[in-house]
């Protein structure tokens, strides 16, 4: 069975941290792009962050929306089957139910967006809230 799994979210702090996982288990994901997206509550969904396959090479891309650059960081771990979302400086604007996926590759190398990929896997989502 395919299952994406998303843990680590909290109530934090403004200006704190937080590293979100994303287990998948049913598939390898060494051979996906992966990517992270978010939903408040009242908002749409939106994109957050990609990184790119290493199925063929171990070098990777990472793409960022605008509002999160230099404040959070993609990986992944494909030993662990598992990419990660670390969150610095939170912001109560970053408060939402945070998402992996599976997203598609060429937009994330080409630094176009982050745009959901075939074969459409998501996790169930993890909330995060910041409040002081």
């Amino acid at each position: 069975q395919v299952q994406l799994v998303e843990s680590g979210g909290g109530l934090v702090q403004p200006g704190g941290s937080l590293t979100l996982s994303c287990a998948a288990s049913g598939f390898t994901l060494i051979y996906y792009t992966m990517g992270w997206f978010r939903q408040a509550p009242g908002k749409e969904r939106e994109a957050v962050s990609c990184i790119t396959s290493t199925a063929i090479t171990k070098d990777y891309k990472t793409y960022y929306v605008d509002s999160v650059k230099g404040r959070f960081t993609q990986s992944r771990d494909n030993a662990k089957n598992t990419v990660y979302l670390h969150i610095n400086n939170l912001k109560p604007e970053d408060a939402a139910v945070y998402y992996c996926a599976t997203v598609d590759q060429i937009a994330c190398r080409n630094g176009v967006g982050v745009q959901p990929g075939p074969p459409g896997y998501w996790g169930q989502g993890t909330q995060v809230a910041v409040s002081s």
